[in-house]
């Protein structure tokens, strides 16, 4: 785990928040990484029922390190940076807990693309919102041009990545970027609030229709229908006839119930 991500559980509640604020939180090789081993580590609590993302300092993050990929020829670009570190993302957007984004801070590029993971983003009033990414000459290479376009449409993403516009507070809001405005310094209360109305409902539940909203959204077509399909047979005389008739070495008797 890099020292610049922590992950602390607190009770139903896994708080992960990226510590690196005299940079802006920008995200370097190891700080994904540590992304990538916390996502596996709330999967793998039974307690966690919903997931805070959080930045300290004053901005949410900056994106990619220019420090860590700037120097990176063309083809380790491709596939020890862009093309390994979108399964970290791909891990979170894909978390059994719903996960909220309190975005205390700035998001630019990689870092609007690591919010847009979220199932819920707050943003306190002044957050500025925006993908510069190709202002440097560069594409977005963590899904700006996929995930976002999915969550919250082609034409803001055409804004913001192609003409260089930034959204804010309630303009973000009304295109659908943010769930809710929090005034300055109350982001991650109002964030610690909805999870607490997150963790007050059935569990199973809530991680099923998760399951089904990411399917549903292109964000996961295999794990939730096979997932829900190994759900539905484990609870069935089948799958319990089947394990005891492998366990005695003889044929196993199943009935239409």
């Amino acid at each position: 785990m890099s020292p610049f991500v922590q992950l602390a559980f607190d009770g139903p509640l896994a708080r992960l928040t990226l510590k690196r604020g005299d940079k802006l939180n920008a995200l370097d090789q190891a700080m994904i990484h540590a992304l990538a081993e916390a996502a596996h580590t709330i999967d793998k609590t039974a307690d966690a029922r919903v997931t805070i993302l959080s930045g300290e300092g004053k901005a949410f993050c900056a994106g990619g390190d220019i420090g860590a990929w700037g120097a990176l020829p063309p083809l380790e670009m491709w596939r020890s940076w862009t093309r390994a570190d979108h399964r970290a993302f791909e891990a979170l957007a894909r978390l059994r807990t719903p996960l909220i984004v309190a975005l205390t801070g700035h998001a630019f590029g990689g870092g609007l693309e690591l919010a847009a993971v979220g199932d819920f983003r707050i943003a306190e009033r002044g957050v500025k919102l925006g993908l510069p990414e190709t202002g440097l000459g560069m594409a977005p290479g963590w899904s700006g041009s996929q995930r976002l376009v999915r969550r919250f449409g082609a034409s803001v993403v055409r804004r913001m990545a192609l003409a260089g516009e930034m959204f804010e507070d309630d303009a973000a809001l009304a295109l659908g970027l943010i769930d809710e405005v929090a005034e300055p310094g109350q982001g991650l209360a109002r964030a610690e609030a909805m999870a607490a109305d997150i963790a007050r409902r059935g569990p199973i539940a809530v991680q099923i229709v998760k399951a089904m909203i990411n399917f549903a959204e292109g964000e996961d077509r295999d794990a939730p229908i096979e997932g829900l399909a190994g759900g539905l047979t484990a609870m069935s005389q089948d799958l319990a006839e089947g394990v005891a008739a492998y366990r005695a070495k003889r044929a196993p008797t199943f009935r239409d119930t």
